[in-house]
């Protein structure tokens, strides 16, 4: 009996986790030449982009934890996230969760009681509405917190982000701890891909790369082989799958398939660091940005990672012109901020890493979420396939979950129709 899991992404290498987990037999298979899918290392070590987690992604914490890489994941900014202003020149500390808020110095520009108020209503079932009209009255709060939340967690712009999946981001903050901002010390490779792979091949699975899944072969509702390049691999009827896939590559091979088909692109560009000698003990700082291209500035010791999110009108900038725009951003708030090391005025080496589909677009009126089981044993996972989140590594984590416990309820029930 064996439970092939197609994609190590974080969806993929969660489900064959919990697979493992549960004493079942795994082979993970993944297209690319490595895993992470859209949270991996690159090639020379640096991450595809910056990806944070909040103390609310219980999920994804409770994941690390199993593979033994939470240490890895540090608070870089425990007194509160520093934000600057590019257009005000305005730089403070803000509290994210608004138990902190009580603080004026920590408070987001625009909080005031109607604003509050605003932020509560999206708690409130009703008709969905874009995040923008639903703060049309209160324009500050808008620029200084919702629109940039909007944009790090929908990956969609406020004129079209959906406030009702918005508010379900927001209601996971309130709790003590939940608005705490993690990042990997060292980087995805190190703090959480690579202690995923060794967890799992100490329970026994091997992942496979360089296996592009090219057709799922299927009679009476069920999958009956898997069509790899040059081979066939037969499902038998003890057997199972779960299918970790992006969404067009998840509706390519199961046609019908309900899955999204607008996406929206991050742009994300890594400088080296010009002088890392100073970074001192706790070298991890992440910053926020306002006014300009830049918005999030994760810097470690071996470089200094921003990103763009939504970026419709920056993912076709080249490697030079992205640096150009983006450097003395990043050099101010770093001056600003008092971060050690060298900041000169011109840019150090620079290359963008786009990720032209990295999210679906978290409209309104979004396609159906896809069964869990489409057929008896195959299950899907994947950010995209968790309707109750945006897409995230939390989602990821989670859907993964879902899969794994819908394939065991499978096995465990082979009549079980598909659900």
């Amino acid at each position: 009996m064996t439970v092939h899991v197609i994609g190590a992404g974080i969806a993929g290498l969660a489900a064959a986790l919990a697979l493992v987990r549960a004493g079942q037999r795994v082979a993970l298979h993944e297209a690319s030449p490595t895993a992470g899918g859209r949270a991996r290392a690159l090639p020379d070590g640096t991450d595809n982009g910056t990806h944070a987690l909040l103390g609310a992604n219980r999920a994804a914490l409770r994941f690390l934890t199993q593979i033994g890489a939470r240490e890895g994941w540090v608070e870089p900014e425990p007194g509160g996230l520093p934000v600057l202003d590019l257009e005000t020149g305005s730089a403070r500390r803000v509290a994210l969760s608004p138990l902190g808020w009580g603080d004026a110095a920590r408070r987001p520009e625009g909080v005031t009681l109607g604003g509050v108020l605003a932020l509560l209503r999206l708690a409130l079932p009703g008709p969905d509405r874009s995040v923008a009209t639903a703060f049309a009255g209160h324009p500050r709060l808008l620029r200084a917190l919702v629109e940039p939340l909007t944009v790090a967690a929908l990956n969609t712009p406020v004129q079209e982000a959906s406030a009702r999946l918005l508010g379900a981001v927001l209601r996971r903050l309130g709790g003590r701890g939940a608005a705490r901002l993690l990042v990997a010390r060292q980087g995805l490779g190190p703090d959480l891909v690579a202690p995923a792979l060794a967890t799992l091949a100490c329970h026994g699975a091997n992942l496979r790369t360089g296996s592009r899944l090219r057709e799922v072969l299927q009679a009476g509702g069920r999958v009956t082989g898997l069509e790899f390049a040059g081979a066939t691999l037969p499902i038998r009827p003890a057997d199972a799958v779960v299918l970790a896939l992006p969404p067009w590559e998840a509706a390519r091979l199961l046609p019908g398939l309900s899955a999204p088909q607008r996406h929206a692109p991050i742009l994300n560009v890594h400088f080296s660091r010009p002088d890392c000698s100073a970074a001192g003990d706790n070298p991890v700082r992440f910053l926020g940005l306002l006014g300009g291209l830049a918005q999030w500035v994760l810097v470690r010791p071996g470089g200094i990672s921003v990103t763009v999110s939504a970026a419709d009108d920056s993912i076709g900038l080249t490697d030079a012109e992205a640096a150009a725009r983006i450097w003395p951003e990043v050099r101010q708030a770093a001056l600003r901020f008092g971060l050690p090391g060298e900041w000169p005025a011109a840019p150090p080496p620079a290359r963008a890493v786009r990720e032209r589909r990295a999210t679906p677009r978290h409209g309104l009126n979004p396609p159906a979420v896809p069964p869990r089981r489409p057929l008896a044993n195959l299950a899907l996972a994947g950010d995209w396939t968790f309707g109750e989140l945006p897409a995230t590594l939390e989602s990821a984590v989670r859907s993964g979950e879902a899969a794994a416990a819908a394939i065991l309820y499978a096995l465990a029930r082979p009549s079980a129709v598909p659900a």
